[in-house]
């Protein structure tokens, strides 16, 4: 049921705009609307008088039939008060004002021909986002290597699951967030779940993993803890010490799955050396976990006939993030699970499209179709479907924390264009990115919402959002699905492929290479990712419309049968060459930045169940607002008592980076060394302020998940200025002020 339409309203299946599990969602309008409910009970949301309601679709078998309080109340931001509803360019005064679409365009691509011409083609940068659908996923990665020609293009997805992926791609030879279906996870046994929360940030997940018996490693006693059977609570940074050590026990204790490490892997001998030197008690003296625990969490793993190993933020999240997974997976592999149906290890990919927008060419290194930039036929692949010369091609650029770092120095971009990400929210050492962003010489942003960073823009370009375009994304499983439209864009409102092929005809491309179409873009897409790893080509949204489920790889094939898809990976060989996978030669090494005297404390930071990302979408749903209303930071009552912090008052959490304002909430099943905070929030909350921007050597992931503070008493400061004056901006009256040295309209006028 794509479709159906009424006498005064439709009702189209399609999906959450919010994570990855991309739950089943049946949005109704006008008539249709009424019928599905709409009392802000749980058949439906209602967001005005016959607007728009939302029902779990209850044919799909990722939440089956069930929504998070995120996704039901999604269609309250289709009618948010500070809507982006019309280009705005900041004028001689540093303010932000109203224009035309013709004027902002002919403004950003001037100015873009100019920074160029003066500083080359790197002189501009791209930055995505993991919320993109694959068809503006794949052609913002055309436009940036083909119009712009700049290397110089990373995505938010770097700040998700870039550990993950890089030691999924070392054991496996492919990165798929999960080589299996969720669904398959209902009838695991035992679960083990490294830092990953899903009661709270994808809670329909928890539909699977109610029969299993889950253990969870997580600093903090979270709500999938409280689900538990068995919860180790390691210090902050050490999760690989602690994957090395139930590694040793497992080898020690005679659980090896010998039979399968001979036949379906290599490297387990220096795996096991590596391990060998991590006994329990040390384990212990270097985690905080108990023995005790430990074994228990390996008998629990091997007495299991179907286990799974997980991985979430929690254990990717670091400067050593890609050992950390891969000794998760050396655990997985040594159990013999990746590769055998019921049982495996998987990535909970966290972003709406994490999956599929670091398969079609937003990530530094990558081209379309999961293909690495840097391998000659993967260019010549990819240049014969843009029809260009594969020499034009760029190489691989800067990571996103070094290309946000860079932006506005000598050697750096003078220019960013910004789709679909908040970093001046999302970035670690947040301040330090926004000055970066400051120092632009143009700074470009889509969105339909006026986040921190479009606040920032020199120039802001509004753009559609979830329920007004087509396209498709693929979820944490691999399953490319379609979204649908339900209702036409706002007056003045744009789709981010028709902004894209409108720059691009500006800076002298040819209009038929970018279709601002989403099925033809999907068509071209098709063609660019077939014979790659992440094959799309037999993938068509005749496919998907006819309710078909299909997980790629999904290569076309000649005949009448049509290829059905893979949604088990690896079950006769992994991908590499030999078709065995890599145990990973990993040892433990502490985090960037330890606890000291000045700095006594661990923060770490995550997600609660009302928030998602930066906020800058949930932060405007009145419900979710009114249930995670600012900043808090979660401590021990007996941390607090030493630091004079009362449950309820403010307190100044400091690292070596910046600070941050938030309200103290007392845990007592929290670490006396550990504070959390949420990153969901703007301004003196943001926690981001905090955060290190060490980075792992491989995945260039940032140490989100740990560093060193000190935590003391604070007054509350003055809230940021209300989000609704960008109502007023929008509609054509008054101006939003922001940076200084900011562009000149009656430039793009002339």
């Amino acid at each position: 049921m794509p479709e159906r339409t009424g006498s005064g309203g439709a009702e189209v299946r399609t999906h959450c705009p919010y994570c990855a599990l991309q739950c089943g969602t049946l949005l109704a309008a006008g008539d249709a609307a009424r019928d599905g409910g709409g009392d802000g009970r749980a058949d439906g949301v209602r967001v005005r008088p016959d607007a728009v309601t939302v029902r779990p679709d209850p044919e799909f078998p990722v939440n089956q039939g069930g929504l998070c309080q995120k996704g039901w109340t999604a269609p309250a931001l289709l009618t948010t008060p500070d809507r982006i509803r019309t280009p705005m360019v900041r004028d001689a005064s540093g303010a932000l004002v109203p224009t035309d679409w013709d004027t902002a365009l002919d403004f950003v691509a001037a100015s873009l021909a100019r920074i160029r011409a003066e500083h080359g083609p790197d002189a501009v940068g791209v930055f995505g986002g993991g919320g993109l659908t694959n068809e503006k996923a794949y052609l913002l990665g055309k436009f940036a290597r083909v119009t712009l020609g700049t290397s110089q293009i990373d995505y938010n997805g770097r700040f998700c699951m870039s550990s993950a992926a890089a030691a999924g791609n070392a054991a496996f030879g492919l990165d798929r967030g999960l080589p299996f279906p969720v669904t398959d996870l209902g009838s695991a046994d035992t679960v083990l779940l490294a830092g990953a929360n899903p009661a709270e940030t994808m809670p329909p997940l928890m539909r699977h993993l109610s029969d299993a018996r889950l253990i969870v490693i997580d600093p903090r006693r979270t709500p999938t803890a409280e689900r538990a059977a068995l919860h180790l609570q390691p210090r902050p940074g050490t999760d690989l010490a602690l994957a090395l050590g139930l590694l040793h026990i497992l080898i020690v204790d005679g659980h090896t799955d010998r039979a399968y490490v001979d036949q379906r892997t290599t490297g387990f001998d220096a795996a096991w050396k590596r391990a060998a030197s991590w006994w329990p008690e040390r384990v212990e003296k270097v985690t905080g976990v108990p023995v005790s625990d430990q074994r228990e969490a390996v008998r629990m793993l091997a007495a299991a006939e179907r286990a799974y190993v997980l991985t979430g933020r929690g254990a990717e999240q670091h400067s050593k993030g890609t050992d950390t997974v891969a000794a998760f997976i050396n655990l997985a592999l040594a159990l013999g699970l990746p590769g055998r149906e019921g049982s495996g290890y998987g990535c909970l990919t966290g972003q709406g499209n994490g999956q599929g927008g670091r398969e079609h060419g937003q990530k530094a290194d990558q081209l379309p179709g999961y293909r690495m930039i840097t391998d000659p036929a993967a260019r010549a692949h990819v240049a014969g479907v843009w029809g260009v010369d594969p020499d034009t091609l760029p190489g691989p650029g800067r990571s996103a924390y070094e290309l946000l770092d860079a932006l506005g120095t000598d050697t750096g971009p003078k220019a960013l264009l910004v789709f679909g990400a908040n970093p001046v929210v999302s970035a670690p050492r947040a301040d330090h990115v926004e000055r970066r962003l400051a120092g632009l010489d143009l700074l470009v942003v889509a969105d339909f919402v006026p986040s921190e960073t479009a606040r920032m823009a020199d120039v802001v370009l509004p753009v559609t959002q979830w329920a007004e375009e087509e396209g498709t994304l693929t979820n944490l499983e691999g399953r490319v699905l379609r979204r649908r439209r339900l209702l036409s864009p706002p007056p003045g409102a744009r789709s981010d492929l028709a902004v894209l092929r409108g720059l691009a005809v500006r800076l002298g491309d040819l209009p038929e290479r970018y279709p601002a179409e989403p099925r033809a873009v999907f068509e071209e897409l098709r063609r660019a990712s077939r014979g790659g790893p992440a094959d799309y080509s037999g993938i068509s949204y005749e496919r998907l419309d006819a309710g078909e489920a299909l997980h790629w790889p999904c290569p076309s094939v000649d005949g009448p049968a049509e290829h059905p898809g893979t949604p088990r990976l690896f079950l006769e060989r992994f991908a590499h060459p030999d078709g065995r996978a890599r145990f990973a030669d990993v040892e433990h090494r502490p985090p960037a930045e330890e606890a000291h005297a000045e700095h006594p404390l661990y923060a770490t930071t995550g997600r609660v169940l009302a928030q998602y990302q930066s906020g800058a979408q949930t932060r405007r749903v009145p419900q979710l607002l009114a249930a995670a209303p600012e900043a808090h930071v979660e401590v021990h009552p007996d941390t607090a008592a030493r630091a004079g912090l009362t449950d309820g008052g403010h307190a100044r959490v400091t690292s070596a980076r910046g600070s941050t304002l938030a309200r103290v909430r007392l845990d007592p099943t929290l670490r006396t060394d550990t504070v959390f905070l949420p990153f969901h929030f703007p301004g003196a909350g943001r926690a981001n302020l905090l955060t290190n921007d060490a980075l792992d050597p491989r995945s260039r992931m940032p140490e989100f998940k740990v560093c060193a503070v000190r935590i003391a008493p604070a007054e509350p400061e003055l809230p940021d200025p209300a989000p609704e004056h960008f109502e007023a901006v929008a509609a054509g009256v008054g101006s939003v002020d922001g940076r200084e040295g900011g562009t000149v309209l009656q430039e793009a006028r002339s």
